[in-house]
């Protein structure tokens, strides 16, 4: 080889190599975000699993994590302090998370805060923890409605806890159907019963829906002002003119993916990469200007949750008791936790739990115009401006934190027909929907692990329950 040949190879040599260390780093630096959202799920996960749920470590492990990814999760460990409340996961020894449990507010991510930090930074257990009490279901005002046939009720109970195969993907754990206020029907899968809070996911983002409503109420927020956010305070920010109403119906125009296949993507780092989910929402970049937009986006929920506590006032403990005494208790939704992330603030897009007859007691509120017996809990037109389609939501899809379609690719692929006008939805991941339909003073719940597009069609549901397939 002739020294020219050498001097032409070498600078080859070193773009090789270049790339080479490039793609080294991006590979370290993707890989671990991966891996500290898998161990952060799986500590959040298993945490509340246990503490708030009352399961058994392993149980949660099989039916939440295992059956639902058999790939990267399955190698995450979860070891469980019960003496301590916490749970820390690690993946072959890389990406340790801890959740923490705290009375009264659920599971937690130590993050950016030492697990015995964020455990002494809790509730005044039971001190400021009054116990709530079960009130009886109200009956709706007006005529009631045309019962139910029994015999459509039983054959949709029984479909919705079938398997259509020899893999289960539908795996629902719980139904609640209430008419006419009463409860007609309930059934549960087994291992779970009437006392078992299940979570809610993005059905919480309708809880955060009724506790702004409280607040306009009681005069302390307003729809149509700004919402304050400390990161758009910057002179001629255009994130700044966003109203709570343009957040409400999910057109802020902020640039934020919600897309939960994708471990790098914006929502699942939120909610498992940082302890500041209304920071990290609030810090994304304008992709539209407000209200000309329509983009469903579980940041924007956590950037109103966190704005309540401004309108709340005083200090932690009155932020974190809000939604019991403002919601839960005149509602009698004993088994409600609503968690906080490492900032104290609640992840209002994603985590609540409930017992099924909790989360019936939330759609009854809205069914009674937001009146629970003789209190009125939301303001009067609440409920009306709530389901109401958003200007910016394409075919009226979408309200101010609940769904006026169910949605041919998610839960509906079998199509809408004969389901009622007037029914509206709350909607969470794995197939976590509360419908309200007012015309038949109805109230169905049902909470499930379902898995893939089409494994629960709530409105086949529906139908075979109206007596309309």
């Amino acid at each position: 080889m002739t020294w020219t040949g050498r001097v032409r190879r070498r600078p080859l040599r070193l773009v090789l190599l270049a790339l080479a260390i490039l793609l080294l780093v991006a590979l370290v630096h993707f890989g671990g975000r991966i891996i500290v959202v898998a161990t952060g799920y799986v500590a959040k996960t298993v945490c509340s699993g246990v503490f708030v749920m009352g399961r058994k470590p392993q149980s949660v492990l099989d039916e939440e994590i295992h059956a639902n990814d058999p790939g990267i999760l399955r190698l995450a460990s979860a070891d469980v302090d019960r003496s301590g409340g916490t749970v820390v996961s690690g993946l072959l020894g890389l990406g340790r998370r801890t959740a923490v449990f705290r009375e009264g507010l659920g599971c937690t991510l130590a993050l950016g805060i030492a697990p015995r930090d964020l455990a002494a930074r809790g509730l005044p257990v039971p001190g400021a923890m009054r116990a709530t009490v079960r009130t009886p279901w109200p009956a709706p005002a007006g005529a009631p409605a045309a019962p139910l046939d029994p015999a459509a009720v039983r054959t949709a109970l029984d479909e919705a806890f079938a398997e259509p195969g020899p893999i289960p993907s539908r795996r629902t754990r719980a139904v609640v159907i209430v008419q006419n206020g009463r409860v007609i029907a309930e059934r549960y899968a087994a291992g779970y019963g009437v006392d078992s809070p299940l979570p809610g996911w993005s059905m919480t983002k309708s809880v955060v829906n009724a506790l702004v409503g409280v607040l306009v109420r009681e005069g302390r927020i307003a729809l149509d002002e700004p919402l304050r956010v400390p990161e758009w305070a910057t002179a001629g920010d255009p994130r700044g003119a966003i109203t709570l109403r343009q957040a409400l119906h999910m057109s802020t125009g902020l640039q934020f993916s919600e897309a939960y296949g994708n471990p790098l993507g914006d929502v699942l780092w939120m909610l498992f990469g940082t302890g500041d989910a209304a920071r990290f929402a609030a810090g994304k970049p304008p992709a539209a200007p407000p209200g000309t937009r329509w983009s469903y986006a579980s940041g924007t929920t956590n950037i109103i949750a966190r704005a309540l506590r401004r309108a709340v006032g005083g200090g932690d403990e009155d932020y974190w008791l809000f939604p019991r005494r403002a919601l839960f208790e005149p509602l009698g939704m004993a088994s409600a936790v609503l968690e906080p992330d490492a900032a104290g603030d609640f992840v209002g897009s994603s985590f609540m739990f409930a017992t099924a007859r909790d989360w019936a007691r939330l759609g009854a509120l809205y069914l009674q115009d937001g009146v629970w017996g003789d209190t009125r809990v939301l303001p009067e037109g609440w409920v009306a401006f709530s389901v109401a389609p958003a200007p910016a939501a394409p075919d009226g899809v979408y309200a101010a934190h609940f769904w006026r379609r169910l949605g041919r690719d998610a839960y509906a692929p079998s199509g809408e027909d004969g389901i009622p006008g007037d029914a509206y939805h709350a909607i969470g991941h794995e197939g976590q929907i509360i419908t309200i339909i007012p015309s038949r003073r109805l109230v169905v719940v049902r909470l499930g692990l379902a898995v893939g597009r089409g494994a629960w069609d709530h409105a086949a549901f529906l139908r075979r329950l109206l007596g309309s397939r």
